[in-house]
């Protein structure tokens, strides 16, 4: 999927309306993130930018514009296609982590594989490649099979992030997803992410309010410098 030169992510004359709103929240001319680049997204609350993952995740779809991931435009494809091209080749970390609370660590790093053959075939042994995120994600083995609602906020954060790893994903998109830690632990836990995002080539779209956490992703982009009305506001 996507052949060597093809972006990660490019989105052309973007354009997405809520109802009722009197103009677009997201009208972004053209941005593009290259295959294993990682980039950091910054803007203050508000701004849009849970809504341009959405739309970038295949979750909203635009008035108009071009979404295309790995080559394929997600705007021309069917909500049951959108729904399984991000299953095949999105990784997701959500700001709160988005894990089912009854099911243990494991078994919620492993799901993506019960939803994507392709994960599954990529991880080639998907079970060995969970245990090793968790082990590199410094979780000990200890609280693997506890449910996720019985761990810290840390320990959920990197079951989350060993989730969006689990099968090789092809995009990692992270919104938010150090909010809740304090920045000892907010470093520590991009150094692993990056880490792990360089060692399968996946390009990571790293989402945050906090222009802190920029200095060691490849390219920092302010929200306000690619999405119109953001320009008009300030």
């Amino acid at each position: 999927m996507g052949s060597p030169g093809t972006p990660a992510i490019h989105l052309n004359q973007l354009c997405f309306q809520w109802p009722m709103q009197q103009r677009p929240c997201i009208d972004i001319p053209a941005f593009t993130v290259a295959q294993g680049e990682r980039v950091f997204l910054h803007g203050p609350s508000g701004s849009g930018k849970s809504t341009l993952l959405g739309l970038i995740g295949g979750v909203a779809t635009p008035q108009s514009g071009a979404i295309r991931l790995l080559g394929t435009d997600l705007t021309r494809l069917s909500s049951a296609k959108r729904n399984r091209f991000r299953a095949d080749h999105i990784g997701f970390i959500f700001q709160q982590f988005n894990l089912l609370p009854w099911l243990s660590a494991l078994d919620n790093v492993l799901l993506p594989g019960t939803f994507s053959a392709r994960r599954r075939k990529r991880a080639e042994d998907i079970r060995a490649q969970a245990h090793g995120l968790l082990t590199h994600l410094d979780l000990s083995p200890d609280l693997w099979n506890r449910p996720a609602s019985a761990l810290s906020v840390g320990q959920q954060q990197r079951v989350a992030a060993a989730r969006a790893l689990i099968g090789r994903p092809e995009i990692l998109i992270a919104d938010e997803p150090t909010s809740s830690l304090d920045a000892p632990r907010q470093q520590v836990f991009i150094d692993l992410l990056l880490a792990e995002a360089c060692a399968v080539d996946a390009a990571l779209l790293f989402v945050s309010h906090d222009v802190r956490l920029a200095t060691h992703f490849d390219r920092t982009v302010a929200l306000a410098d690619i999405n119109q009305p953001v320009k008009e506001l300030s």
